[in-house]
């Protein structure tokens, strides 16, 4: 583990792309949705919502396109280790159930201190089953290449600096949810600390993605069904 989290990543054949590449990973997503939203409303349909997944999938299918094309370098330079898929699921699932537990203590805590997490208000647009698992696989996907499997291996690359390469896209990563109130920016940044941490002792983002997703379809898909069952 400490050989893992010590690990030089690998070096980026053209500095340039890569500044563009952490653009991407950093800002593309919140300014994407920022923009949509101006042009078609707050979630009303979704037809609305699908099209604004798709359009962040988009995003992650550039970012993967300069890693290869532009970069230069092979898709294990952001963690995506295909050739032991068994190992990264069954990580993910067990970095799951270590999300969700801090997930429900940090729920406790907040409500203890009065700060709403998770309620979408009152009159907010439900999406149907389907568009709810699109966001969530969206989540797992978009979000663990953006702001774990790029940034920092990006950022430690140019800088050296493993501790700035975790903190600055995880601080970007917290703000991201302002729209959550401070309770989403709080638990976005603290687990977002925990799959920061356990990316840089594995360098394993299809476990990211897995525990990522798991974790949010849990809690956005399956505890609803069972709570109106």
């Amino acid at each position: 583990m400490a050989e893992d989290l010590l690990k030089a990543p690998a070096a980026p054949q053209r500095t340039g792309a890569t500044f563009l590449g952490l653009a991407i990973a950093l800002l593309a997503a919140p300014a994407f949705t920022g923009a949509y939203r101006l042009i078609t409303g707050e979630n009303h349909s979704d037809l609305q919502i699908a099209g604004r997944e798709l359009g962040l999938f988009l995003l992650a299918g550039l970012l993967l396109w300069l890693v290869r094309r532009r970069e230069l370098l092979p898709l294990a330079s952001v963690g995506l280790h295909l050739d032991q898929l068994g190992r990264s699921l069954l990580r993910g699932m067990l970095l799951a159930a270590v999300i969700l537990a801090v997930t429900v203590g940090l729920y406790l805590l907040l409500q203890a201190c009065g700060i709403a997490l998770g309620d979408p208000g009152k009159g907010a647009y439900q999406p149907s089953l389907w568009v709810l698992v699109l966001i969530t696989l969206r989540a797992g996907a978009v979000e663990e290449l953006f702001y774990r499997g790029y940034a920092v291996e990006r950022l430690q690359s140019l800088t050296g600096n493993k501790w700035l390469a975790a903190m600055v896209p995880l601080a970007v990563f917290a703000a991201a949810h302002y729209r959550q109130g401070l309770g989403g920016m709080v638990a976005a940044f603290v687990l977002g600390a925990i799959f920061t941490f356990y990316y840089l002792m594995r360098r394993d983002l299809v476990a990211n993605i897995t525990a990522h997703f798991l974790a949010d379809f849990a809690l956005n898909v399956v505890l609803p069904l069972v709570s109106e069952a």
